[in-house]
């Protein structure tokens, strides 16, 4: 008798991606974490996604609409400001019920509470797990560890050693993605059942998404079955 396979969940991948740090930084830990998994989550990365419209509004519309299609979420709160639109991206993966992990491997602390170092209004939501990380110190740690601390600049450039540190970092960062995917993934829904087509209905209508309104709402409510077959919601 064949085992079952595990199913692949979708996981929306928020993150700011304006600059060659950010576009090789979200490539990299996307494929490690679904290395890491063995093709459990599948990160569905914004940079990546086709626009046939450049206008602003339907890259909007177009990113909401990816984040309620997906399964989970992961939203990187990198930087002493948090990036606006990855915060509008968790929010809009609250009011839907979204199994969300918050990734910070940024060693700066931000915000206005001693926990969490971000800003206090984006804490404490149900279904959600912090990943809070210190990159330059797994980083550090790699060359050390490894006697690459030492070399001169040319060695260690001709032989790539920094980014061998930095694969090393970001696979420790995905293994802990993981975990945290995997402990959202199994918790309960905090939306009741007798509300999650009302809710569904309203998030069709709530963001002024362009298009006509009673296929925005069919849209919707398949987006909404999908996770209830999938025991999301």
């Amino acid at each position: 008798m064949k085992k079952s396979k595990k199913k692949s969940l979708t996981v929306y991948f928020a993150s700011e991606l304006f600059s060659l740090k950010h576009l090789i930084g979200n490539a990299y830990l996307a494929e490690a974490i679904y290395e890491h998994s063995h093709g459990r989550y599948l990160c569905v990365l914004p940079q990546n996604l086709e626009q046939r419209d450049n206008t602003a509004h339907s890259i909007r519309d177009q990113d909401i609409r990816t984040l309620l299609e997906c399964d989970l979420g992961l939203f990187n709160y990198d930087g002493t400001e948090l990036d606006s639109g990855t915060v509008v991206e968790f929010m809009f993966a609250k009011f839907a019920d979204i199994p969300s992990v918050i990734l910070r491997s940024d060693f700066r602390h931000g915000g206005d509470q001693r926990g969490d170092p971000w800003n206090l209004m984006t804490s404490f939501y149900p279904r959600t797990a912090n990943v809070i990380i210190d990159s330059l110190g797994l980083y550090k740690h790699s060359m050390r560890s490894h006697r690459r601390s030492t070399l001169n600049e040319i060695v260690r450039l001709a032989g790539q050693h920094s980014s061998v540190d930095a694969q090393l970092m970001c696979e420790q960062i995905a293994r802990a993605c993981v975990r945290a995917l995997d402990r959202v993934a199994g918790m309960e829904p905090r939306m009741p059942r007798h509300l999650r087509e009302e809710v569904y209905s309203w998030l069709a209508l709530m963001p002024g998404l362009k298009g006509n309104t009673k296929e925005l709402r069919k849209h919707f409510e398949r987006t909404l079955k999908h996770k209830v077959e999938r025991d999301l919601l």
